[in-house]
């Protein structure tokens, strides 16, 4: 297989197992291309892309402009907060107007779940989804497994844990799905109010206990409490939470849990979900995801403009 099953990437429920070993595959050479003393191919020389963000972001939007340079596209910048959607503009109208500049594929970040998929129906370019609301952010997931994939092998069998506030999180809906799709066991973990209703539907397990659920798993991937999605209090304090949920060295030495490999997706709240000593320690892999996410975002790139690219 040597091509992507579909146009765009407006989620991993969207694609195949198929389709997510290419992008690794993919990002394995984008990679090799990284560690160069020259970074930088001219894969993607004759193409425009945008990045319209809807939504503050600074990891993600670095990212995906890092990722476009190093394969020689031309990169449109867009931000909502000055542009002419604060008059009224609609979403159509003003990607409408950025394609009009002759774009071929537009990554889009917005606050609003399925803004990529309604996008997507009314233009005529590749949409990447770079996080809609709280519904999916399919490129973090690809870069977590891709990561975690460097670190284990085949995943098939591997339990792996997400904890912290599910209910928000996009990344942890995205982390599901895809893990399930290379074979992972997945278990989420948090306050009861912290995740949603019917997520056993999913076919994951849920833990309430923190300790249980590192008891069972290989990974644990730690989500951060995302405040600013919240529009009720979903627990006590931030300092419960932390004496409940909260991951130590001190806890997984109590647990004989030592060896289990460390996650978070960032940013990182130290004190809060995450110590430093753990952020920082010998089993984190976070900076390797920060690295990968780059190569993860060459390959989708790369793989989705090759499919709008001019035959001429």
């Amino acid at each position: 297989m040597t091509k992507l099953s579909t146009k765009h990437l407006l989620g991993i429920k969207q694609i195949t197992k198929e389709d997510i070993e290419l992008i690794f595959r993919t990002a394995d050479n984008f990679k090799d291309v990284l560690n160069r003393p020259i970074k930088k191919v001219p894969s993607l020389r004759d193409v425009t892309i945008a990045n319209v963000f809807f939504e503050n972001s600074t990891r993600t939007k670095l990212s995906f402009e890092l990722a476009e340079k190093r394969l020689s596209a031309d990169v449109v910048n867009f931000s909502a907060s000055s542009s002419s959607v604060k008059k009224g503009e609609t979403l159509a109208d003003t990607v409408n107007n950025i394609l009009a500049m002759k774009v071929d594929v537009v990554v889009m970040r917005h606050p609003n779940p399925g803004a990529c998929m309604f996008l997507a129906n009314h233009v005529d370019c590749s949409i990447i989804n770079a996080g809609d609301g709280a519904h999916e952010h399919p490129t973090q997931a690809l870069l977590d497994a891709f990561s975690l994939r460097e670190k284990l092998g085949d995943l098939t069998g591997r339990k792996i844990l997400i904890v912290g506030d599910i209910l928000h999180s996009r990344v942890a809906l995205s982390n599901i799905f895809c893990l399930q799709k290379l074979g992972a066991e997945v278990a989420v973990c948090g306050p009861s109010t912290l995740l949603p209703k019917h997520i056993e539907s999913l076919g994951v397990k849920v833990f309430l206990d923190f300790r249980k659920a590192l008891q069972w798993c290989e990974v644990v991937n730690m989500l951060r409490i995302q405040l600013e999605r919240q529009e009720i209090q979903y627990f006590p304090s931030l300092r419960e939470y932390t004496m409940q949920y909260g991951l130590s060295n001190a806890l997984l030495a109590e647990l004989g849990k030592t060896d289990i490999i460390i996650m978070h997706p960032g940013p990182i709240n130290r004190g809060v979900e995450i110590t430093s000593d753990i952020a920082d320690g010998k089993n984190s892999i976070i900076l390797n995801q920060v690295e990968n996410g780059v190569a993860i975002r060459m390959a989708v790139l790369y793989l989705l403009s090759g499919q709008v690219k001019p035959t001429s």
